[in-house]
């Protein structure tokens, strides 16, 4: 499938995003792919793409062979997103891989950016946890803003999606139980992601052969629960820049959040992925936003008659309109996917 592109601003996005989350115009066919799409920043497989040629005038894209505050030797740019520029580099100090995030040069004058940028290292690096892609390092460096991350082989789970479509309920649910496990790791230290959709997972090798470790990604918007008034004021226009199609309700009307908006985001994740369908669905974003208000979502079987009906009843629950009808937990959450496997 060819990227999209939104008629308004430009941006283009790599399939399945239908709207553009700068300002919610649906997309149009048009454009050559890019790595990642613009709403995310996804880790991909080494040479897996190409890439688009490097900005004219912004050094934040053109770092490969250089070496980032006489640590970080920049070896090669594997992503792009809506901010940031990723590249594998080697730590010339531990000799580990890494990935260096750098903010785009147009964005370093922009505080709320380097802002945010800030928060996502200080809220991931509080994180240890398999199934967490945490922060190793925040710093800048020739006024750049960068941050340090674990360097992951394996491709976005909505690459996967698009290239294999439905996952099968097997192996769908196992990794939904470990995206519940490594996100009740957030939400124990105080951390709310905000934004998870399948471009924010990563599927990489697993330790045993033939298994798969998720990756929950980008703490960009993430936010604490307990927040002083700095952070509210910084993550204040999460409904702008939250993706519509797995915002929860609480969300869209921008009231406070807690751990069941997550939960929430993650049954409509799963969803898509054991059904290839959004449980809410719309032309528009703001059609998608308004179905999550009042429209009634269509059932798991009804997407896919083939899953089994206590996995229906499970994933009704993650995704139901009052927060106090979800799971109150991503323990109980996980807990349920096992029991419906039995």
């Amino acid at each position: 499938m060819s990227a999209l592109r939104c008629p308004r601003c430009g941006t283009t996005f790599d399939p399945p995003a239908r709207f553009c989350t700068k300002d919610g115009f649906p997309l149009v066919p048009g454009g050559a792919p890019l790595p990642t799409t613009p709403r995310a920043f996804g880790l991909h497989r080494t040479g897996e793409l190409r890439l688009p040629p490097a900005r004219r005038g912004d050094p934040a894209s053109g770092l490969s062979g250089r070496v980032m505050d006489g640590r970080y030797q920049m070896e090669m740019r594997v992503g792009e997103g809506g901010m940031a520029y990723v590249y594998r580099a080697k730590d010339r100090e531990t000799g580990r891989t890494v990935a260096v995030k750098v903010l785009m040069s147009r964005l370093v004058g922009d505080q709320e950016a380097v802002a945010r940028l800030r928060r996502e290292a200080q809220v991931a690096m509080r994180l240890d946890h398999p199934n967490v892609c945490g922060i190793l390092a925040w710093g800048q460096a020739s006024g750049m803003p960068y941050l340090v991350m674990p360097f992951l082989e394996g491709e976005t789970l909505s690459r996967r999606e698009t290239r294999h479509g439905p996952m099968p309920p097997a192996l769908g649910v196992a990794l939904l139980r470990q995206l519940c496990l490594g996100l009740q790791h957030a939400h124990d230290a105080g951390v709310l992601h905000r934004d998870l959709k399948p471009e924010n997972v990563m599927l990489v090798p697993g330790e045993q052969p033939g298994r798969e470790r998720a990756v929950v990604m980008d703490f960009g918007l993430a936010k604490e629960s307990v927040a002083g008034p700095e952070v509210l004021k910084l993550t204040a226009t999460g409904i702008v820049l939250g993706t519509p199609e797995f915002m929860s309700p609480e969300q869209i009307r921008g009231k406070a959040l807690d751990r069941r908006s997550d939960i929430f985001a993650l049954g409509v994740l799963g969803f898509e992925l054991l059904t290839g369908r959004l449980p809410f669905e719309g032309n528009t974003a703001q059609e998608t936003m308004l179905a999550h208000l009042t429209g009634q979502p269509i059932r798991l079987r009804q997407a896919n008659p083939k899953l089994p009906e206590p996995l229906e009843r499970v994933m009704a629950r993650a995704i139901a309109h009052k927060a106090e009808e979800r799971y109150q937990t991503m323990g109980e959450f996980e807990e349920a996917l096992g029991e419906s496997e039995r």
